[in-house]
């Protein structure tokens, strides 16, 4: 009887993008937790995966889950949902996990203006939690960088420059957009009105007061963040490099467990790591 309560009050989590690196590293991740279940698996329609069983399609034993390309049926039965997929596909799933009243985990980067207006009114119903990097290191460096951005002034020149594996389909990263606004907030400006995201050619002198991205490609990195603070005579740089992805797919699970017993509304690791 015991074991019987324990996992009706164990929630349970849908993991969207399943055949993808991070899907399946999420969902390693919660079949092996005893702070949470698997109860779904959902890719897109005409996928492969989809009506198998995610253990047996991720190369392993059989695990009583099969992967689904609704996620209606899906979020219907979960309490939280982790989501690494596309912007197009997050902004479906925060209706659908709205309805549901799921906590929607969203790792997921590229997002446009109009995604996160969407996804801030599916936070009316439900509680989102948002944020371009989930790990404890890259929060405390968002929250130094603004500490650093709010203690020197113009004269410091701010860049910020990361680097990812190939494959990285978008850029600069949502780590490094995370960065950026931390330091024009510690600034007191609007990231969009001082971002300067492409220089070729003959682009001039840099603009006092701006922010300066650079993005790296190649390999197999995982993800390398650095925030250089350039004034006349010195430097300061804060870093960050991750070395194993799973650290973000820890901090999306820390961040449904989180959300299970918060209000309706739009959260990011900030709030779940307790640094604000």
């Amino acid at each position: 009887m015991q074991g019987t309560v324990a996992m009706i009050e164990t929630p349970g989590i849908v993991v969207t993008g399943a055949s993808g690196r991070m899907g399946q590293m999420l969902a390693g991740l919660v079949m092996a937790s005893d702070t949470a279940r698997l109860v779904g698996a959902v890719e897109r329609e005409g996928h492969d995966w989809v009506g198998q069983d995610l253990g047996a399609a991720m190369g392993g034993q059989p695990c009583g889950i099969t992967v689904t390309d609704d996620p209606l049926e899906a979020f219907a039965k979960a309490q939280a949902i982790l989501d690494f997929t596309t912007p197009a596909a997050t902004v479906r799933f925060a209706g659908i996990a709205a309805q549901a009243r799921a906590v929607h985990v969203i790792g997921t980067t590229g997002l446009s203006d109009g995604d996160t207006k969407v996804i801030a009114k599916a936070s009316h119903h439900a509680v989102v939690v948002r944020a371009g990097n989930m790990s404890l290191g890259v929060n405390l460096l968002v929250k130094l960088t603004r500490m650093v951005a709010a203690a020197l002034d113009e004269d410091f020149d701010i860049e910020v420059i990361e680097a990812h594996h190939g494959r990285k389909v978008d850029a600069p990263s949502g780590t490094a957009l995370m960065l950026g606004e931390a330091a024009a907030e510690g600034r007191g400006v609007q990231l969009e009105k001082v971002a300067d995201r492409g220089r070729d050619g003959m682009t001039g002198a840099r603009q006092r007061g701006h922010i300066g991205f650079a993005a790296i490609r190649g390999g197999d990195i995982v993800g390398e963040h650095e925030v250089l603070f350039a004034g006349a005579g010195e430097r300061v740089a804060l870093r960050h490099v991750a070395t194993d992805r799973g650290l973000f797919a820890k901090g999306a699970l820390k961040a449904a467990l989180w959300g299970q017993d918060k209000k309706p509304g739009e959260y990011d690791m900030m709030d779940v790591l307790g640094l604000k």
